[in-house]
């Protein structure tokens, strides 16, 4: 393995790299949005010499490279999440900006980085003659991440029957390589009253001062959830509130809460229901605490209806793609950092529901993910690209 030629090659596409990541900064791209995003990505795979770019019923773009039995894939979400509150932002999110050393936008950690090293890192597997008959690369940009991670890929195992070796997700990762993440859940809890006139409350019932018991027990019960040594505690936070009352004049007859539950290592969704369940204010207001299901159409209108429940996953230290993984980074960079994600992935899909190792190592840092003024470093999509190069050749030699 020529380390050097792989640094140099990568080294001498940052400016390509760059560029495409800007232009892909400049397209709003939000769940359920990306076609602008996919048609970019497709005119790049194609100038750089992909030979075969799919795009599915989803709206996921699929490109390969290479025709050996293994198949490696890197995978980058390249949705992004909104704008939020515009005075945070210190420039046009879209426009962004670019110095020496960072690029700024939306999406710029959070991923679009990732896709722009992926398709450059099998760039230079072609143009150095890594590609060889052991593997294939498969590299996709995937939509609704940010919406229902993992979603796509169950369309892309179950609709469209590919099954990778592992695949490397090209999240951001801080300079390190990840190697699992907790698991998440979305649950609502909801409870009824009786509406009446404001003016006289006790002729009704409260659902708001209900919620308000169930809030207080829902913030105790965080501070008791499972701790795994390696993926750390579980947790939860209650995102939303909604109500329904007639008017401001009256008692409200309906609130409910959404809240983000984080599963560590140990923990299942059946579990973590009944701990709310079990909560005395849930029981005395007799509340209904359910799962939330996803059904938004995607940009090509396809509607593909999951639980949103997206399961913990951990790749084992000493598996294979661990390894390679390793060894493709310190041949070039030294000894990395292994550690795991504190947010969610597609991997709860690809390792988590279906089985396939899963692997991170991505420009930017999660940090920076939601984040206003967004930014990741050029030295990074560089990196990333190398590392990728090396990969599939480590993997299988």
């Amino acid at each position: 393995m020529n380390f050097q030629s792989i640094q140099a090659a990568a080294a001498a596409y940052e400016p390509q790299m760059t560029r495409f990541l800007r232009d892909l900064v400049a397209i709003p791209g939000e769940s359920a949005q990306e076609e602008g995003h996919i048609r970019r990505i497709e005119a790049e795979m194609k100038a750089v010499g992909f030979e075969k770019i799919e795009i599915d019923g989803m709206g996921n773009i699929l490109g390969t490279m290479g025709n050996g039995p293994k198949l490696i894939a890197f995978d980058g979400h390249i949705d992004t999440v909104g704008l939020g509150e515009m005075s945070n932002w210190t420039f046009d999110p879209y426009a962004g900006y670019e110095t020496d050393e960072e690029i700024g936008g939306r999406g710029t950690s959070d991923q679009l980085g990732g896709i722009v090293s992926a398709i450059y890192g099998a760039k230079i597997m072609k143009d150095l003659g890594l590609l060889n008959d052991r593997y294939s690369v498969l590299v996709t940009g995937t939509v609704q991440e940010e919406d229902c991670d993992g979603l796509c890929w169950q369309y892309i195992i179950q609709e469209s029957k590919i099954r990778p070796e592992f695949v490397v997700i090209t999240e951001p990762t801080n300079g390190n390589i990840y190697r699992g993440q907790r698991g998440r859940m979305e649950i609502r809890v909801e409870v009824k009253g009786v509406s009446c006139h404001g003016s006289a409350p006790e002729r009704g019932d409260n659902a708001i001062y209900k919620m308000a018991d169930i809030i207080k027990e829902v913030q105790s019960l965080n501070d008791r959830l499972h701790f795994d040594p390696f993926l750390g505690k579980g947790t939860l936070a209650v995102s939303q509130t909604f109500y329904n009352s007639p008017s401001r004049c009256a008692v409200a007859d309906m609130a409910a809460i959404s809240i983000d539950r984080r599963l560590t290592a140990g923990e299942t969704w059946p579990m973590a229901l009944e701990e709310i369940k079990a909560l005395p204010s849930v029981q005395k207001h007799n509340a209904a605490v359910t799962l939330y299901t996803y059904e938004r159409p995607s940009w090509t209108g396809l509607v593909y209806p999951t639980e949103c429940f997206f399961p913990t996953w951990v790749i084992p230290e000493d598996h294979p793609a661990t390894q390679a993984m390793v060894a493709a980074f310190s041949g070039m960079f030294g000894t990395p950092k292994v550690d795991k994600w504190t947010f969610s992935t597609n991997g709860v899909s690809i390792m988590g529901r279906f089985g396939i190792p899963c692997i991170g190592f991505g420009p930017g840092k999660e940090e920076q993910a939601h984040a206003p003024n967004e930014k990741t470093w050029k030295e990074d999509l560089v990196r990333c690209a190398a590392v990728y190069a090396a990969l599939p050749s480590i993997y299988t030699k």
